[in-house]
């Protein structure tokens, strides 16, 4: 039986406690969209109850990570499901440790403002906005900034990142970014100022009902 208080798996060739990387960055896709979601409702109807239920269940998802088991929080189990079919990708388990404490740190600043003194200021935007960044960066590039700030306060160096990142080596041939390849993003960079300037009263004109299922019978 598997000890229930503990952070990290052991896996056979690996020296150390590892997490698997998959289901960590389908947790974090699962929590952005949370934070998406709360943060658009709250822009666009001032509601912000969803975002106070949401900020409570994401610090205590959290707080089962870091001080009870990674195997035991919610949103890790539900990504563990999505997965479960795709090889594990390993990554040392205290570099994540360190970023998750990091996330109980924003969390438990935009709880105790928004849920506890019941008020919203800079600091709760600016905790939210955080926190979207570290989410996005690591469900859609498999970026965890948080480990990345691991290094800045251990000498010691992190084993097994995702993607192997920390170990220092030549790109391969297809990692390689060309000349031709930068020239098609500036020119795409300049297409879309070209399509704000040319198309942007077109574009700005509202939609009709095409088959007048609202009560709509406006017409462009």
């Amino acid at each position: 039986m598997k000890q229930i208080v503990q952070f990290g798996e052991t896996v056979e060739g690996y020296n150390i406690p590892v997490l698997n990387e998959r289901e960590i960055r389908a947790s974090a896709g699962i929590l952005f969209l949370g934070t998406f979601i709360s943060l658009v409702l709250i822009l666009s109807t001032n509601n912000f109850v969803p975002a106070k239920y949401f900020i409570t269940l994401f610090l205590t998802d959290l707080i089962i990570r870091v001080f009870i088991n990674p195997r035991y929080a919610p949103s890790l189990i539900i990504g563990r499901l999505i997965v479960r079919n795709q090889v594990p990708e390993y990554v040392g388990a205290k570099q994540k440790r360190f970023a998750w404490i990091i996330g109980i740190g924003l969390a438990s600043t935009m709880f105790i403002f928004l849920v506890i003194v019941d008020a919203f200021s800079p600091i709760t935007g600016i905790g939210c906005l955080i926190c979207l960044i570290f989410l996005f960066f690591e469900s859609a590039f498999g970026i965890c900034l948080g480990c990345k700030v691991y290094s800045l306060f251990y000498k010691e160096k992190a084993q097994y990142c995702p993607g192997e990142i920390c170990d220092r080596k030549s790109r391969q041939a297809i990692q390689k970014i060309s000349m031709v390849q930068l020239l098609v993003v500036a020119a795409f960079i300049g297409y879309i100022f070209f399509l704000t300037a040319v198309a942007n009263n077109y574009f700005s004109k509202e939609p009709y009902d095409l088959f007048g299922l609202y009560g709509t019978t406006k017409a462009k």
